[in-house]
């Protein structure tokens, strides 16, 4: 009797770890990390920049319910995206802050919301398309919204392939006449959207907190500013005339400023402050 006891009991375990090893999640290594700078638009839409086949960069929304990488028909002609079996394939997809999709693929679709909002300038910003599952699922984001930057972990996660709604579904099309609607209707208000395009400027320094001080960690070589003698350990202490208390005061400031602009701010440099000037570079 204990003998069938004991091996009922190895029995159930057998059953327990092969049904724990049916159920339990691809394995999701963590290989690198990517800060990705991203911005708010006036609708509270969450914004990185893109550049696709070296061009750019485009604005792209992070939507987790769309199922995959999706631009506009426009986007798709003038990045030269090669189109097969009804994707659309690149040679290079990178986003602001260095993050390389590998093997990326999307699909080309005027959506209702992006042509309705660009229509009537809602998001105060024009938008090219949207980052959606199919490039999402292979990564582990960090949200936090007293920051600048989102942050990207890759994960060893084979994304499953996402269905595509079909543009002959009925209620599909009802929902794209919203978008013409929405056009329709921001022209008969006289609303026109005002995109001034302008690439970010770039300073091309790396930032870390130490209390509440703003200290210069790195500098990129050849960049705005390394020709204006920073040097790694200064620290930032005003600019425009505010205090700089945190890293967040610094890209707040600076964010919205394009290539060329004049940057005039402080530093403390072994107990003395010093006046800086340079002019901005061409961000991403």
């Amino acid at each position: 009797m204990k003998r069938f006891i004991l091996i009922g009991c190895l029995t159930l375990v057998g059953f327990s770890t092969a049904l724990a090893r049916e159920v339990a999640p691809p394995p999701r290594e963590v290989k690198d990390k990517y800060e990705i700078p991203y911005r708010l638009t006036d609708t509270n839409h969450v914004l990185v920049r893109v550049k696709i086949n070296g061009k750019g960069p485009f604005n792209f929304i992070i939507d987790t319910g769309a199922p995959a990488f999706i631009m506009t028909e426009a986007l798709a002609k003038k990045v030269n995206a090669r189109e097969k079996e009804g994707k659309l394939t690149f040679d290079k997809v990178e986003l602001e802050g260095g993050m390389i999709v590998p093997d990326a693929w999307g699909v080309a679709v005027d959506m209702f919301q992006l042509k309705g909002m660009n229509s009537m300038g809602l998001a105060g910003v024009e938008l090219h398309g949207v980052i959606g599952y199919n490039v999402l699922a292979r990564y582990k984001i960090t949200y936090d919204f007293t920051d600048d930057k989102l942050l990207f972990e890759p994960v060893n996660y084979k994304v499953p392939e996402p269905k595509r709604i079909s543009s002959k579904d009925k209620d599909q099309g009802s929902l794209e006449s919203m978008g013409d609607l929405m056009k329709f209707m921001a022209a008969l208000s006289g609303t026109k959207p005002n995109f001034e395009l302008r690439p970010r400027g770039f300073v091309g320094i790396e930032l870390e907190q130490k209390g509440d001080q703003v200290l210069v960690k790195s500098i990129l070589k050849n960049s705005p500013a390394e020709k204006a003698g920073l040097q790694v350990g200064d620290v930032l202490t005003s600019l425009s005339g505010k205090s700089i208390k945190k890293t967040k005061d610094w890209f707040d400031a600076i964010s919205k400023l394009p290539e060329g602009a004049i940057l005039k701010f402080k530093v403390t440099r072994n107990g003395t402050e010093k006046d800086v000037a340079l002019e901005l570079g061409k961000g991403l």
